[in-house]
């Protein structure tokens, strides 16, 4: 059973996204004092008096709007309305009540949901604006005064909203997700991608690099299995990131790796591998993370017999250190081998979180001694005493030696795929940390 969820709407600029992040209990959503900061739905896990229940935060609704951009978030926040089982509306005392106040009110008595309405920005929780009692022409009921800024009043606010929960279910189902994080410079095709497997306009698709803002979970249940996705905004150079708003974009997609089990790396066919993706992939292989090379655009490609081979080598010769990750190529657009990036998550996945015994393992270990003898200096051999695996995801290994100094990296990348020859360990980093005996930390 799903959780409760909270949607947090209202016109730009009356502090949405400071009330998302202090009910979140963390600093999720992009706050800045720029209207339309916030542009596609962002969601986050919270918990109030025992139940746990799910917040989305929204652009700003503009109900009257001929901008591209802010249509999308009206489009964006009337999604989140929909799926809400409670609707905060959030206003603010400095204005009083707006006409825009007003077009969002009615929009929301229009959808039968229940709304909680509070009135930001109320600092002092010890004096009553008299603006305050406007609101009440609104129609919603009772005002709630809060400050996101000093929480006072949130948990006046939660209590209301929680008469509107449905009946609590087991909700432990959740925790078998695979969460997957869709990554990749700006314009090859994220939200495409993550709007074909969600079925629907989830995030903002524009041809307008950096439309996507913050990091959006979307989960989607298939015959494949369950999952998290979580679409990015795409990652520039630094020496291009200059805005604020763009460098905590940046900053969000990095975290979205951290959390994710999974990562997608999105190519442009039409670019091939450039020196940005390469830094990007390096993110996802530097924090140990399963991944698959999504080389998307293909459509657009001419091809001739053996391109797509061709062009397979060339990604693993620029991706040489991930030459684990299978590479996949797809149209977004027609929906060409969308389907199979399931299969290789779910693949990937479990080779992540593999699990090998140590006398296999030792079995690997001497066999490949056997071929290749280790390596030597100045009449002193390395010697391998034994290698056990002590953690997943990715797979980690240590092995046990007389000297961490003769121990070459190069026989290190040598014991690594005799291992991989072996168990296969696809599409996943490993880990690989070298004791030598008396070693404390052994």
């Amino acid at each position: 059973m799903a959780r409760p969820l909270v949607a947090i709407v209202g016109r730009p600029n009356v502090g949405k996204s400071l009330l998302f992040n202090r009910l979140a209990g963390q600093r999720l959503s992009i706050v800045e004092d720029t209207p339309g900061v916030t542009r596609d739905r962002l969601y986050a896990t919270a918990e109030w008096s025992g139940r746990k229940f799910d917040i989305v935060d929204t652009g700003g609704i503009e109900p009257s709007t001929d901008n591209e951009i802010l249509l999308f978030m009206r489009e964006q926040a009337n999604i989140a309305i929909n799926a809400a089982d409670v609707i905060v509306l959030v206003t603010e005392i400095g204005t009083g009540v707006t006409a825009a106040d007003k077009d969002v009110a009615n929009l929301l008595l229009r959808s039968k949901k229940p709304v909680v309405l509070v009135v930001n920005k109320m600092d002092n929780p010890s004096r009553i604006d008299p603006l305050f009692y406007e609101f009440y022409s609104l129609g919603l009921g009772d005002p709630i005064p809060v400050s996101a800024v000093h929480g006072h009043g949130t948990g006046d606010m939660l209590d209301e909203c929680l008469k509107y929960f449905p009946p609590e279910q087991d909700e432990s189902e959740d925790d078998d997700r695979i969460h997957v994080a869709i990554i990749g410079k700006p314009n090859v095709g994220k939200s495409s991608l993550t709007n074909l497997i969600a079925g629907q306009q989830r995030v903002i698709v524009s041809d307008v690099a950096g439309t996507t803002r913050d990091a959006v979970d979307t989960e989607i249940d298939n015959e494949f299995g369950k999952y998290v996705f979580i679409d990015t905004a795409g990652i520039r150079r630094k020496s291009k990131v200059d805005d604020r708003i763009e460098k905590f974009s940046v900053m969000r997609a990095q975290l979205a790796i951290e959390r994710a089990d999974v990562c997608l790396i999105l190519l442009d066919a039409r670019e091939g591998v450039t020196e940005q993706d390469t830094k990007i992939a390096g993110l996802a292989h530097e924090a140990g993370k399963a991944s698959i090379v999504i080389v998307n655009k293909w459509d657009l490609v001419e091809k001739e017999t053996g391109t797509m081979e061709k062009m397979r080598k060339r990604i693993m010769g620029d991706l040489s250190f991930m030459s684990y990750a299978p590479v996949l190529f797809i149209s977004a657009l027609t929906g060409q081998r969308v389907q199979r990036i399931f299969e290789l998550i779910n693949f990937v996945n479990d080779q992540s979180a593999m699990r090998i015994s140590t006398g296999m393992l030792n079995d690997v270990l001497a066999d490949a001694q056997a071929r290749v003898q280790p390596p030597s200096d100045k009449g002193r051999r390395l010697k391998i005493y034994y290698m056990t695996q002590t953690g997943i995801k990715p797979p980690n290994f240590v092995v046990f030696c007389n000297s961490s100094e003769l121990f070459h990296f190069s026989y290190q990348r040598y014991l690594e795929n005799q291992i991989r020859a072996t168990f296969g360990l696809e599409g996943t980093p490993i880990r690989m940390v070298i004791r030598q005996k008396g070693d404390k930390e052994a």
